[in-house]
């Protein structure tokens, strides 16, 4: 939710939605990949975890700090709600489906979380109960993310003729995503 809320704010809220999508896409991917054996990866090699929590940071480090170098010159740009500046809204969601996979919290929720709500007894294939299990999570998430990413172009709109607020505002969300990433990492919360 904050990495939707710091592209929304910073950038404009087409970024937000798009990263929203972006994010719910990435979950159906894990969906799949969890019904495809993602679960039982997890446990035969147990290195995974801490490799998938490391990129996972250094792709959110990578993301802020663009925003914090894009903070000058972006805060000369009035915002608009419409319009995503130096990114199309394909590759914002191309980016929001990356910070969902290389999410290590959202991948060991899949791949370690959903499989014990499985009945490995009941008429339905273990595969296809993990996999609409999956794609509950992604589809009860979007609703929310989207009156986020909303709230804050909305936002955005209310700080356009105040280039300092912007430039800040930039530095923020490029610093919110350093933060999520330190969390990941490191695990604060």
């Amino acid at each position: 939710m904050l990495y939707i809320l710091s592209r929304s704010v910073g950038q404009s809220r087409s970024a937000g939605l798009a990263s929203a999508l972006g994010l719910a896409f990435g979950g159906i991917a894990l969906a799949v990949a969890t019904a495809l054996g993602l679960a039982a990866a997890f446990s035969a090699f147990d290195w995974l975890v801490p490799v998938w929590r490391i990129f996972g940071s250094l792709y959110l480090v990578w993301l802020g700090v663009g925003l914090i170098q894009e903070a000058g010159a972006e805060s000369h740009t009035l915002i608009r709600a419409g319009h995503v500046r130096h990114r199309s809204f394909f590759s914002i969601i191309w980016q929001g489906i990356w910070v969902e996979l290389l999410n290590p919290k959202t991948v060991l929720f899949f791949a370690l979380f959903l499989p014990p709500f499985i009945d490995s007894g009941a008429n339905g294939s273990v595969q296809t109960q993990l996999l609409i299990l999956g794609i509950l999570v992604p589809l009860t998430a979007i609703p929310c993310d989207l009156v986020v990413a909303w709230l804050g172009g909305t936002l955005s709109k209310f700080v356009n003729h105040q280039q300092k607020l912007r430039e800040t505002l930039a530095w923020l969300g490029g610093l919110t995503l350093i933060a999520i990433a330190a969390n990941l990492h490191l695990g604060f919360i």
